[in-house]
């Protein structure tokens, strides 16, 4: 009995591991890095932004001028949908070179960086300043349950509520909260389809309770804007302009090609770009074994080592520029290039030591339904109330059970909501 109230005195994940705090230093993780990591190579950067929309032109090109020569109208749609996974993995490639830009990763000069992400975000319909402000957030912030902008996590009560209905009670809902896949997969489709654009348009997965077009729009310039501070209001009015831009030039492909070949060779490998943008980030942030911290116990060192690695192959070292792979060096240390980023991983790893996240056995899209089934909100370990360490729960009995409201035990002293003082 005391062995059990001793392993129930400490944080314990899903998985029924404990969790210690890390104990590592920025200044360790900086000094074990070798130097030249930190150093981006301009001709480097810019080969791969060329050799990305060689990619993607090549494709193009192959595309529309054999597919319609094959005989077959089963063939020809086969080929048709192989195109759109591979233009929408390219699509991603781009999109995080983009990404590299607004971290200042992909070269020294400031104006080229920005230059550059501009013209890349803005070419798949992303207001590369607005988001580049929000991500930032995100980084100075991940993990912090009161201020992270992106992937909040639920409390009990808010999750209870939300998919239960506003008059269910959290203490004696266990029971109607079942495993049904179907339930799952109906999430997992909204969530890949519209999680990205609602996230964009009105601040889906940011702090609850901060939501709503067009105050919390990425693309609201104007006053009242909740997101933005006036003097960073003319950069998101910039980012619309190249969003329009492009817009317009979608608008002439489908007057001169129609809008067919334009949702072929566009439309649907973007919606394949939204896809991997918003599995990338839900697994980088969610995991049975991942912390949440309430602001008075978050550190940003605590933070950015609540990430996880994960293993895509060839697409992720090759086509994703190792953004699944290396996520965790990049949340500690986001100004080194993507192609140093193995390097440092491998130095870091022996500085966080057990605190390193990583799964590279279990299948990126197998992750990602165990995921959204299994992780349903957070709360603090039995035992360890106040402590403001929270880690992932679920109501229908996969892994650590939640504590049992029922019989006395306290709910979590955060309940979902940014304005309370933590």
């Amino acid at each position: 009995m005391e062995e059990k109230a001793a392993v129930h005195s400490k944080h314990i994940d899903l998985y029924g591991n404990v969790f210690d705090l890390p104990d590592f230093t920025m200044k360790q993780i900086h000094d074990a890095i070798p130097a030249h990591c930190f150093q981006p190579s301009t001709p480097r950067s810019l080969a791969y932004v060329v050799r990305d929309y060689l990619y993607l032109g090549s494709l193009m090109c192959f595309t529309y001028i054999s597919v319609p020569m094959l005989p077959s109208v089963y063939l020809r749609a086969v080929c048709y949908g192989l195109y759109t996974v591979l233009a929408g993995m390219v699509m991603t490639g781009i999109w995080i070179l983009a990404h590299e830009c607004g971290h200042g990763a992909f070269s020294i000069s400031k104006m080229l960086n920005n230059t550059m992400g501009f013209f890349l975000h803005s070419s798949l319909l992303v207001p590369y300043y607005s988001w580049k402000i929000t991500h930032s957030h995100h980084h100075k912030a991940t993990g912090d349950l009161q201020r992270d902008t992106v992937f909040v996590p639920h409390s009990r009560e808010y999750w209870v509520k939300h998919n239960l209905g506003q008059d269910a009670d959290p203490l004696t809902v266990e029971h109607l909260s079942e495993d049904a896949p179907i339930v799952t997969l109906c999430h997992c489709v909204l969530h890949q389809l519209f999680g990205w654009p609602l996230y964009m348009l009105d601040n889906l997965s940011g702090q609850k309770g901060q939501r709503g077009f067009p105050y919390y729009s990425h693309y609201w310039f104007g006053k009242g804007s909740v997101i933005f501070k006036a003097s960073e209001l003319s950069l998101v009015l910039l980012s619309d302009v190249g969003v329009l831009v492009m817009t317009g030039l979608l608008y002439l492909g489908v007057k001169t090609l129609g809008w067919w070949t334009m949702l072929i060779f566009y439309g649907v490998p973007y919606l394949w770009l939204n896809h991997w943008i918003v599995l990338i980030t839900f697994l980088q942030h969610t995991d049975g074994s991942l912390p949440h911290f309430t602001h008075s116990q978050w550190t940003f060192a605590r933070g950015a080592a609540a990430t996880i690695d994960r293993d895509f192959g060839f697409v992720d070292t090759h086509l994703f520029h190792n953004i699944v792979g290396t996520h965790v060096v990049h949340h500690l240390v986001s100004s080194v290039p993507f192609y140093h980023a193995q390097e440092a991983t491998e130095a870091v790893k022996k500085v966080m030591g057990k605190h390193y996240h990583v799964d590279r056995t279990t299948p990126l899209m197998a992750a990602f339904w165990k995921n959204q089934r299994d992780c349903q909100f957070v709360e603090e370990s039995e035992g360890m109330e106040g402590s403001g360490v929270l880690m992932f729960r679920n109501l229908h009995g996969r892994g650590v059970k939640p504590r049992d409201l029922r019989v006395g035990e306290t709910r979590t002293t955060w309940c979902g909501s940014s304005s309370q003082n933590l």
